[in-house]
């Protein structure tokens, strides 16, 4: 990849970052770009954020970084946590799954959330708006092209084009992303054969749990949206209804199947399930995130929270790069470590998402017999429930071969996700993810701290946070007295049992990495872009 000469600070009417697409994954990148300083642009060819509720559920890892940008409890006061799932068959209910708490002790958010996408994407349009930062609406990117300098755009605005460049460019523009077309970016995979309804109804009782009926030839799934008792359904359009199916076509099957009465029909579509990914995540200054990189099957609610994982992946790195406190290269860290869990989840999700819908003998075994009866069991067992609650949350997902990551202390190695201890009052003061809140790199110990590593992290204008040694800490997987070097999006750079000063500066010498103050000063000011030369 070419190494390209990042540009200095830009004046106040051109951006760092333009970004192509106001979806969640869009809107989260210019939020973190902007609460660090990043001067950003954000267009839409939208009149404004969608009207339907799409993708409803929000995971723990989301709710960990919403926490660091400050919203986190109020996403989870406008949602509906699901409080368990239950396996209907034949129309009568065969087995159940408390979900609750699922994750009690290993995330500060231990449940799964419904919340509509609509009211998700106006609360990220206001919490930008706070930071200021205003959405372009009705704004396509019509061209753009890059060179070692930057990237000059051009953007159709009511019937006008208006030039503009930046220092990098972002496509977050759904998985129909002009930008990815416009690089050439191949987007291999494929479609599912069965066509599938999506549904928001009314019902007359307010359910509040995710209820799933499976037989030998079809699953439909419900699950609250709003607090007013809207509710989704999801499932299999019959082979006999294809041809223009409308929702009274659907409507008496599934109130039986559901056991539900539907009073009312707020939106119904049909549409096909996609798994694909992007062939290159970042070609020169052009970077692509979420649909417009990666798409996959609705199994498990993980692609909006994985768009939005990738934009907490980015935004930092490009922030770090863009205010002088690394070097270049470690924007070359974003591909490798989101793509390879893209096509990670691309494959889990559509292996499972296939058994889920398969019509031949295999199906209807899985449907019929195996899934009633291993439901109850993991009930009984809070290793296979805390299991899957790691999987389905995204808190395991990890960079174990990324560049920036290294060694390994107690259970941790470095690349995960830092584990959460929490909070216990008195000298053990808050959770570890408090200090997270100032979006930064950080050093946390747990234990006693060597004065050579306090030293040094003072030289380096390197935050030190220190806490004494719990037991909660030692369930967390933590070393006692060890150290841990943290990127500012949670996940452990450097694991150094023995609190090793040289393994930490070499790390930070490899990278160019400046913190504090050090990072500002070595940016320079006065940089003109293209447009205004």
């Amino acid at each position: 990849m070419r190494r390209y000469t990042v540009p200095m600070q830009p004046q106040a009417s051109q951006p760092q970052v333009l970004i192509a697409g106001a979806g969640p994954t869009g809107l989260v990148l210019a939020l973190c770009l902007a609460r660090r300083g990043v001067a950003v642009r954000i267009v839409d060819q939208a009149s404004g954020p969608g009207l339907a509720s799409r993708a409803m559920v929000v995971h723990a890892r989301t709710l960990e970084f919403y926490r660091q940008l400050g919203f986190a409890q109020q996403v989870v006061d406008l949602g509906i946590p699901i409080h368990a799932v239950h396996l209907r068959e034949d129309g009568e209910e065969a087995a159940e799954l408390p979900l609750g708490d699922i994750g009690a002790g290993l995330s500060p958010y231990p449940f799964v959330l419904s919340f509509p996408q609509d009211e998700h994407e106006r609360l990220l349009v206001d919490q930008l708006r706070a930071a200021g930062v205003e959405v372009e609406w009705n704004t396509a990117l019509e061209h753009f092209e890059q060179d070692e300098w930057g990237v000059r755009a051009t953007l159709l605005q009511g019937g006008q084009r208006i030039n503009t460049s930046a220092a990098y460019l972002c496509g977050c523009d759904g998985v129909h992303s002009s930008t990815r077309h416009a690089l050439g970016v191949a987007f291999d995979g494929g479609t599912y054969d069965n066509l599938y309804y999506v549904a928001d109804v009314h019902t007359a009782c307010a359910n509040r749990d995710l209820m799933v009926h499976l037989d030998a030839n079809s699953f439909a799934l419900m699950l609250p949206v709003r607090t007013a008792g809207m509710q989704r359904l999801i499932g299999i359009v019959p082979q006999t209804e294809h041809a223009n199916v409308i929702f009274d076509d659907l409507r008496p099957r599934l109130e039986a199947l559901l056991g539900i009465a539907i009073d009312q029909v707020n939106w119904f579509s049909t549409y096909r399930v996609h798994h694909r990914v992007a062939g290159r995540f970042r070609v020169d200054r052009v970077f692509l995130a979420g649909d417009a990189a990666h798409v996959h099957s609705p199994a498990g609610g993980q692609g909006m929270n994985t768009g939005i994982g990738d934009a907490v992946n980015l935004a930092w790195k490009l922030a770090q790069v863009l205010r002088g406190g690394a070097d270049a290269s470690l924007l070359d860290t974003y591909e490798p470590e989101r793509s390879a869990f893209a096509r990670k989840l691309v494959a889990t999700t559509d292996r499972a998402f296939e058994l889920i819908v398969a019509q031949g003998a295999g199906g209807r075994l899985l449907r019929n017999w195996l899934v009633p009866r291993v439901l109850p069991a993991l009930a009984g067992f809070d290793a296979a429930r805390r299991a899957l609650f790691r999987t389905v949350s995204q808190v395991r997902i990890h960079y174990h071969d990324s560049g920036l990551s290294g060694g390994r202390a107690g259970e941790i190695i470095g690349g995960d996700r830092l584990p959460w201890v929490p909070g216990q009052g008195g000298e053990a003061g808050p959770d570890n993810f408090a200090p997270m809140q100032t979006l930064d790199w950080q050093l946390h110990m747990y234990g006693a701290v060597d004065p050579q590593l306090a030293a040094l992290a003072t030289a380096l204008r390197l935050p030190l946070r220190a806490w004494p040694w719990t037991e909660a800490a030692e369930q967390a997987g933590l070393l006692e007295d060890a150290a841990y070097l943290l990127r500012p999006d949670m996940h452990v750079a450097l694991a150094l049992p023995r609190q090793e000063t040289d393994v930490l500066q070499e790390l930070i010498a490899r990278w160019g990495l400046r913190f504090g103050d050090d990072a500002q000063a070595a940016t320079a000011t006065g940089w003109r872009s293209q447009a205004d030369t």
